[in-house]
């Protein structure tokens, strides 16, 4: 029971307690530049989540055998692999999403989380631990991608996934598109308002201890 009580915490903690974005302060550039759109924003996303997932387990098996004194050579090695191999799927299924995402999918290679969760976990952790931390925060980074790219889109063009939902009749009666929140000074806004609400609710949650 102490196990999966382990597990689940160190699955949930980048989710919400220390959330790479909203926390950390980590990612937020790729946060800003991939959010105009919800299929972008799910997208990257997912690549984040499964170069995190997998970069991090490989490091952790390795963990023993990697030389300290070429270990950040080592991992940038195997992230990059990982980034590769994300890249060329996507242009080879998703073409146009992967040209909207132009050089951010590869600059998962440098991005902080990345790198950190590798340096600070995977190598002092087995690696079904070091595979659940990394699951943990790409799905923490992404969920807050995934909200400002929904609010962006909505109110930016009035379309979600590139579909319209907001009905025409709204427009004939004279609604318009919020064309500021296809800029990037919107995303910053949109985060740091969910930075605010995120650290008002936690302080609210410990004055009621």
């Amino acid at each position: 029971m102490k196990i999966k009580n382990n597990t689940l915490k160190i699955f949930l903690r980048p989710v919400w307690s220390d959330n790479p974005i909203n926390i950390q302060m980590l990612g937020i550039c790729s946060a800003l530049a991939v959010t105009v759109q919800l299929k972008t924003a799910f997208v990257m996303a997912l690549s984040m989540t499964f170069v995190l997932s997998c970069s991090s387990f490989i490091i952790s098996l390795l963990r023993k055998q990697i030389p300290k004194n070429i270990r950040i050579i080592v991992e940038l090695s195997i992230i990059s692999t990982f980034v590769i191999l994300t890249d060329e799927f996507l242009r080879a299924y998703m073409f146009d999403v992967s040209k909207q995402l132009s050089v951010f999918v590869g600059l998962i290679i440098t991005n902080c989380i990345v790198m950190g969760r590798a340096e600070a976990f995977a190598l002092s952790n087995p690696p079904h631990l070091a595979l659940v931390d990394g699951v943990g925060n790409g799905i923490g980074y992404g969920s807050v991608l995934i909200i400002v790219a929904f609010i962006r889109e909505l109110f930016g063009s009035g379309k979600l996934f590139g579909f319209q939902v907001v009905p025409d009749y709204l427009y004939s009666i004279g609604y318009e598109d919020a064309g500021f929140m296809l800029l990037a000074p919107a995303a910053f806004i949109i985060i740091g308002l969910m930075i605010w609400f995120q650290k008002y609710l936690s302080r609210d949650k410990e004055l009621k201890r």
